[in-house]
C-alpha cells in the first residue's frame, strides 16, 4: 500500500523534500473497530502503517519530530494525543510491534531510526535537530550514535502520549509524573481478553478431552462418569485458567510476592480453596481428601502458569528476571501439576 493511501491521511503537504501524508487526529470508527480486534488478538501481527515521515496539522521547519513504531495502535494514540499541534511522525519499521517490545528486539533501533531520518530527508526538511523518542524505546537508543550519523540529538519524551502536549508546551521539558509509568486496573484489564481468547485455544479442546477421559476413567458407566466427574473436572480447569488469565491481572498489586508466578499461584490456591468448598458442598462429598488435594495442586499450578503470561506487559520485570524466574517456575509448575492430575486419575479409579 503506498503511504498516502493509508485511510487515516486526510491530505498531502506539498515540502521541499516532495509530498508528505497528513493524517487525522480523530480516530474513526475503523480505527476503534480495528483496536478492538486486536485487544483479542485478531490481525495482532497485520495491525500496521506505512514506516516513513507524516504531517499532523501543519508543520514547519521549526515543528517538533516525534518517532514511533509503525504498529498501528501505538500511531493511533500518538496522532490522537496530538489534536491541534502542528509536528512531524517519523515512524520507524518495527514490523508491527509495539514501541517498548520493539526497543527489546531491536527493531525501534539507532540503526532503523538513523536509517528512516536518511530516507526522509529529515535534515532538508527541519531547522531544528532533535526528534523525541518515547522513554519506552529509550532501551532501543543509543543517543550519542544517532547524533554521530544523523546530526540529530534525541530527547526522550513522557511515557505516555496523552501528555505530549504538555511536554510539548513545557519546552519538551518533561515532570516527574511524565517519566513514571504505572500499571493501574483499567490498563491491566485491557490485558485479560487476548489471553482470554489465546488460552481458549488450548483449552476449549482439553475441555473436551478431559469430559472423554473422565468417562473412561470413572468407576460406572461412561455417562455416568461424564455426568458425576466430567463438570467438575472441566470446571477446575477454567478455575485455574481464570485464576492465572483474569484474577492475577485484576489483583496484582494486592497479590503477595514479587514474581508473577508467585502471584499466580496466590491467586490460583486463593480460587482452589473456593472450588474445593463448593465441590464438597454441591456434589455430596464426591470423591474423599485426595481429590481436594489434586484440586488444591492443579488449579495453583495453572494459575501460576498463566500468571507469567502478563510479565512482558509490565515495567515491574526485566528480561534476566523473567528468565530466572521461568527456569525456577516453570519445573515446579509442571512437577506440581503432574502430581495433581495423577492423584485426580487416582481418584476416578476408587
Amino acid at each position: 500500500m503506498a503511504i498516502a493511501d493509508q485511510a487515516f491521511v486526510t491530505a498531502v503537504l506539498e515540502t521541499s523534500v516532495g509530498p508528505v501524508p497528513q493524517v487525522a487526529t480523530v480516530l474513526a470508527g475503523r480505527d476503534r473497530w480495528g483496536t478492538f480486534l486486536v485487544r483479542l488478538g485478531f490481525g495482532r501481527m497485520r495491525y500496521t502503517v506505512e514506516p516513513g515521515l507524516y504531517a499532523v496539522g501543519m508543520p514547519t521547519e521549526d515543528s517538533p519530530v516525534l518517532v514511533t513504531a509503525n504498529y498501528k495502535l501505538s500511531f493511533d494514540h500518538l496522532r490522537a494525543a496530538l489534536s491541534g499541534q502542528a509536528a512531524w511522525i517519523l515512524v520507524l519499521d518495527t514490523k508491527g510491534i509495539n514501541v517498548w517490545c520493539a526497543a527489546g528486539k531491536g527493531t525501534f533501533g539507532t540503526a532503523a531510526l538513523c536509517a528512516q531520518v536518511s530516507a526522509s530527508q529529515l535534515a532538508q526538511l527541519v531547522r531544528q535537530r532533535r526528534l523525541v523518542v518515547p522513554q519506552l524505546g529509550a532501551p532501543g537508543i543509543s543517543a550519542h550514535a544517532v547524533k554521530k550519523e544523523s546530526g540529530f540529538s534525541v530527547l526522550y519524551g513522557p511515557v505516555m502520549a496523552r501528555d505530549l502536549p504538555e511536554f510539548l508546551t513545557r519546552g519538551m521539558q518533561a515532570t516527574p509524573a511524565m517519566r513514571r509509568k504505572t500499571f493501574p486496573f483499567l490498563e491491566r484489564l485491557t490485558l485479560v481478553p487476548v489471553e482470554g481468547v489465546i488460552v481458549c485455544k488450548w483449552a476449549l479442546p482439553l475441555s473436551v478431552l478431559l469430559i472423554v477421559m473422565s468417562g473412561l476413567l470413572g468407576p460406572v458407566s461412561f455417562w455416568e462418569n461424564v455426568r458425576e466427574q466430567g463438570g467438575w473436572t472441566v470446571a477446575g480447569l477454567w478455575s485455574g485458567i481464570v485464576a492465572g488469565a483474569v484474577l492475577t491481572p485484576m489483583l496484582l498489586p494486592v497479590l503477595p510476592g514479587r514474581a508473577f508466578s508467585v502471584k499466580g499461584g496466590a491467586a490460583g490456591l486463593l480460587v482452589a480453596l473456593l472450588f474445593v468448598t463448593v465441590f464438597f458442598s454441591w456434589s455430596g462429598a464426591l470423591g474423599n481428601g485426595l481429590t481436594s488435594l489434586a484440586w488444591l495442586l492443579l488449579i495453583p499450578a495453572i494459575a501460576s502458569f498463566l500468571g507469567m503470561e502478563f510479565t512482558g506487559a509490565s515495567t515491574y520485570t526485566s528480561l534476566s528476571g523473567v528468565k530466572k524466574e521461568m527456569r525456577l517456575a516453570v519445573p515446579l509448575q509442571m512437577a506440581t501439576a503432574l502430581c495433581g492430575l495423577l492423584l485426580l486419575i487416582w481418584t476416578r479409579r476408587l
